[in-house]
């Protein structure tokens, strides 16, 4: 009992997020951090690509915060400083791409797929629908050779 304890323990805390800020890297208004941590929390760890810089712990990761806090510090909007980080990394450090007329196709997708799929249920039904047999009941001669193939 005492290890499935230990085990679930252990299951529970690699769901925890990393917390991978520094205590180094906090700024001291606490107004300002909060908006670097929703900024960080928006941004791809470009070595991990699945993690947020917020949650990283990559070399990478620690540079972009400070990137962030050190625009913030300017007194950069926070508008500004995605700008900026996208304009040295590009699109694919966000996290939830921008809908922009290059992202369409990649917002429209899903939309497209899901009508795509209801029309070729749609057709596929109406294809059985006319496929089906129309009903025509047997003659005495298939309904005895029916019953005889059943008795066997």
């Amino acid at each position: 009992m005492a290890t499935m304890v230990v085990i679930l323990m252990l299951g529970l805390a690699t769901l925890c997020p990393a917390l991978a800020v520094n205590p180094d890297e906090v700024l001291a208004d606490p107004a300002l951090e909060a908006r670097a941590r929703a900024l960080s929390a928006q941004l791809r760890c470009m070595v991990c690509q699945n993690q947020s810089i917020d949650d990283s712990n990559a070399e990478l990761a620690k540079d972009l915060r400070l990137i962030v806090r050190e625009r913030l510090a300017r007194g950069d909007t926070d508008a500004a400083v995605i700008d900026y980080v996208v304009s040295r990394y590009g699109e694919f450090v966000l996290l939830k791409p921008r809908f922009e007329g290059k992202t369409l196709i990649l917002w429209g997708a899903p939309v497209l797929l899901l009508v795509a799929g209801g029309t070729a249920m749609l057709l596929a039904g109406r294809g059985r629908r006319q496929s089906r047999a129309t009903g025509v009941p047997l003659s005495a001669e298939e309904e005895a050779r029916l019953r005889s193939m059943l008795d066997d």
